[in-house]
């Protein structure tokens, strides 16, 4: 009775359960290489990481291991919930109000003496900045220009001293508008003159100004559509206006009434019904006296307040984005791996070599009855190669009738491959 080679592809893991296995050899370098090269890289499982009963039996200290995993579980829950989170603030326009200080300047220039047609003038300069910002930063991020919050600014002069044509300096955005500092106007003129200033702030997203009445009723003034929108269904359940028959209409109460000019309208309905009570948002206004006294550079300072964007969203959008914590975390991750499978062998080779030591005999005919299995199933032979090798297995009652019968088969098709050289028809 000749052993199976210890080298072969029967051996090892390959057996059936309950019998023992047979430790693998250290692979060689370039049939590792062929392997990696030939399957594609099985995606890991948190299963994988999970060190075996007996293992945590054997190392009561792996216990501090799996306190770790658990941990591990629930920090990944946390932050792929605050992540989901973050997703969905990103989806809303996240705004912070500050202050925006606007500086008015203006300086007189005299008429030039002996030069014919030189006349006094005035030259004004409108500029600003955030009051918030830190000088020390300046240098490092690019500052926001100052016409950037705003749509469009009109000066409107005194329309008796200069005429109707040359009283309105205007400035509208346009898709292709350069944006700057600041706004510079130069007239001529030796008094003083008084001129309005008109700031239409650029909202974005875009607000608009409510009806006086539904304003009064929302406590709402100026605000995005669906601020408006939402503040106007806190209202209606607030006084429980939704009809309890007909979930998509709302009954108007009075005041309602007076605003959209029905008694009961549908949901759908009511972005239509805004639309005529929502108006552009009122510019802001500023008075300012151009003095020419002296020559002087005079300077007049207003505070405005604004929306600019959270610098948050930016921090943000910045760990959503960022993949070199991720590829860390992989690389851990893989090592885990490969040191939990490195544990699982050992663990496989320490049940190998117990196994033998403890009984060698039943250990080894085991092992060949687990080999012999192994084969069968590598090669798909029928029947039982391990019992038909013994002499007993001849010598049981159905082999007579058995052997009568293959020898019949024989005859039979002996006789058809004769009868069909001779051309013998039945």
């Amino acid at each position: 009775m000749s052993l199976p080679q210890r080298g072969g592809a029967v051996g090892g893991p390959q057996g059936t359960p309950g019998g023992p296995k047979r430790p693998a050899g250290p692979p060689q370098p370039q049939q590792h290489q062929q392997k990696a090269a030939a399957k594609p890289v099985k995606k890991k499982k948190l299963a994988d990481k999970i060190l075996p009963q007996k293992v945590r039996e054997l190392v009561p200290e792996s216990q501090a291991y799996m306190d770790l995993l658990a941990f591990e579980r629930k920090l990944d829950t946390t932050i792929m919930r605050k992540r989901l989170d973050i997703q969905e603030a990103l989806k809303r326009p996240m705004k912070l109000k500050k202050k925006l200080r606007i500086f008015i300047s203006n300086t007189s220039f005299p008429a030039k003496e002996g030069e014919e047609g030189s006349v006094a003038t005035w030259e004004m300069r409108v500029e600003g900045r955030l009051m918030d910002e830190d000088i020390r930063a300046e240098s490092t991020k690019v500052k926001r220009k100052f016409s950037s919050f705003f749509k469009s600014l009109v000066i409107e002069l005194d329309k008796e001293m200069y005429g109707p044509d040359n009283h309105l300096v205007e400035w509208h955005r346009s898709p292709t508008t350069q944006e700057t500092d600041g706004f510079q106007v130069k007239r001529p003129g030796d008094v003083a003159v008084t001129c309005t200033i008109l700031l239409l702030l650029d909202y974005k997203p875009i607000q608009f100004k409510l009806d006086q009445r539904l304003a009064r009723l929302l406590g709402v003034h100026t605000q995005t559509r669906p601020v408006i929108i939402s503040a106007l269904w806190q209202y209606i359940k607030t006084h429980k206006l939704q009809d309890p028959h007909e979930k998509e209409y709302v009954n108007c109460d009075q005041f309602l009434k007076q605003i959209f000019q029905t008694e009961k309208m549908k949901f759908a309905e009511i972005p239509q019904r805004l639309n005529p009570l929502l108006n552009p948002p009122d510019p802001v206004v500023i008075k300012h006296i151009i003095t020419v006294e002296d020559l002087a550079k005079k300077t007049a300072c207003y505070d405005i307040d604004v929306e600019v964007d959270d610098t948050m969203k930016t921090q943000m959008n910045n760990f959503l984005l960022s993949t070199a914590s991720q590829q860390e975390i992989q690389s851990l991750d893989t090592k885990i791996h490969e040191t939990v499978d490195t544990i699982n062998t050992l663990k496989t080779n320490r049940e190998f070599f117990l196994s033998s030591a403890k009984d060698p005999q039943v250990f080894m005919n085991k092992w060949l009855e687990s080999q012999s299995k192994d084969l069968k199933t590598m090669t798909d032979v029928t029947g039982n190669p391990e019992e038909e090798r013994r002499v007993e297995y001849y010598y049981q009652p159905w082999v007579p009738e058995g052997v009568t019968r293959y020898f019949y088969g024989k005859i039979q098709q002996k006789r058809a491959e004769l009868e069909t050289s001779f051309g013998v028809r039945h």
